[in-house]
């Protein structure tokens, strides 16, 4: 197995990264910065040919991240190609926002197989390539969500909660092998990732539509910061000021939280379930 590289930005050496959800949105975004800089690239997703847009000299792999199998052929492919890897990027998910009497079982089995278990395997895959050589940096794209939980967005909360918990995990577990662990965590930007929404709750899934549409930040800006995190070796990293805001909110000014967290979801309430409104305040019986 070849030495890892250690080399910083724009030294000419060139880490070796690996993408996934890489043909699209900050997949497809974090796949450009890493190559512009001289990264060695594999971008991955879940069409069988390379997308027209990749970059000049990055490769692709066709990975579902949902299986073994894929797993598997991706660590073959690197250890052929390169002999080891510095980054991984474990980015590929999928969007989902409803009403916890709403989402079915299948929308959690869903979102949790894509958002959660894609990440467990491919921390799996790649834990005992990056133990041997020493080296190598597990990088996890949850959510603000991982961290801030809104409602009607309860299987979204629950697996990105759930990758930060895996990334502290193993930000301490890999350490003594020279492995570092970061957690990335943006809140809403314009992205594809809304083109993914399929749950059983289309009403709440097209405030989250608005939300990620409307949004001040691009796919390009969120790449641009967490290179920068990465780069720096960040545990945790924050994209954006409003997340900042958010997290800060939650952990000092709880009551004011907690308050902007309901007004939310009476919000919710008031454009889904107008009926409710009548039941809080029903009409008064006139002789």
């Amino acid at each position: 197995m070849s030495a890892p590289s250690n080399g910083t930005p724009g030294d000419g050496s060139g880490r070796r990264v690996l993408v996934t959800g890489g043909a699209s949105g900050l997949g497809a975004a974090l796949v450009r910065r890493f190559a512009a800089r001289g990264d060695r690239v594999i971008a991955t997703d879940l069409a069988e040919h390379a997308p027209d847009a990749l970059p000049p000299g990055v490769a692709y792999l066709r990975l579902d991240v949902t299986s073994d199998h894929d797993w598997a052929n991706a660590l073959t492919r690197v250890e052929d190609l390169w002999g080891g890897l510095d980054v991984l990027v474990n980015n590929a998910g999928i969007a989902a926002g409803g009403r916890i009497d709403v989402l079915t079982l299948d929308d959690w089995r869903s979102i949790t197989d894509v958002n959660l278990f894609g990440v467990v395997r491919g921390c799996r895959t790649f834990a005992p390539l990056f133990k041997g050589q020493g080296s190598g940096h597990v990088v996890n794209v949850a959510s603000m969500a991982g961290l801030v939980h809104p409602p009607v967005m309860s299987s979204y909360n629950a697996v990105k909660a759930a990758v930060v918990a895996l990334s502290e995990t193993l930000r301490h577990e890999l350490a003594p092998y020279g492995v570092t662990t970061s957690v990335v965590c943006p809140s809403f930007f314009r992205t594809g990732l809304a083109s993914s929404l399929s749950g059983s709750d289309p009403e709440v899934e097209a405030s989250a539509t608005r939300l990620i549409d409307g949004s001040r930040l691009s796919a390009e800006d969120v790449a641009a910061r967490v290179l920068r995190g990465v780069d720096r070796r960040r545990p945790v990293i924050l994209t954006d000021r409003a997340g900042r805001t958010a997290l800060r909110a939650k952990r000092w000014l709880r009551p004011l939280y907690d308050l902007a967290m309901r007004r939310v979801a009476e919000g919710v309430r008031r454009r889904v379930d107008p009926a409710s409104l009548t039941a809080d305040h029903p009409t008064e019986n006139r002789v």
